[in-house]
């Protein structure tokens, strides 16, 4: 949504209920499945992300990463998983609640139960951001839409 389009400010339960859920998956992890709404796209936000979101059983979110400036959060709604942080498993369940101040340390999040995990995740939306995938040593560097991948072990300091 552009500044120029007026957004409605209140989505009411029966009108999000009617929005098409959008599927995601992460290209570096071919068990990566999530669908979804985006609720801050709905009413207009551009600066945080607000995104109902559910993973199937058997299926993960995107990969193992971690932020260098874009705070994120998880609220679980239903369901369990497994949540990988700082190369640690946790169970998590309705209720539960995970933040991920920058820079943040990994994390993932893992259905591997019967029924559906559904969560509220969201944060911060800035125009440029890097991301760690540490499993595969791979650095994510984005700039506005263009993104950059790089291996760790290519990096090489300026001075």
């Amino acid at each position: 949504m552009t500044n120029n389009q007026k957004s409605q400010p209140l989505l009411k339960a029966e009108a999000i209920k009617q929005f098409s859920q959008k599927t995601f998956s992460h290209p570096f992890n071919p068990n990566s499945e999530i669908s979804g709404v985006s609720l801050s796209e709905a009413v207009g936000l551009q600066r945080i992300g607000f995104h109902l979101a559910k993973i199937p059983p058997g299926k993960e979110s995107f990969i193992y990463h971690s932020h260098q400036f874009e705070e994120e959060f998880i609220y679980i709604l239903s369901g369990k998983g497994i949540a990988e942080i700082d190369n640690q498993e946790y169970e998590v369940r309705e209720g539960d609640f995970m933040g991920f101040p920058t820079p943040s340390v990994a994390h993932h999040l893992k259905n591997p139960f019967e029924q559906e995990l559904i969560y509220i995740m969201g944060g911060e939306r800035r125009e440029y951001e890097i991301a760690d995938f540490p499993h595969l040593q791979k650095r994510m560097f984005r700039n506005g839409k263009q993104i950059q991948i790089a291996d760790l072990d290519n990096l090489n300091p300026f001075m």
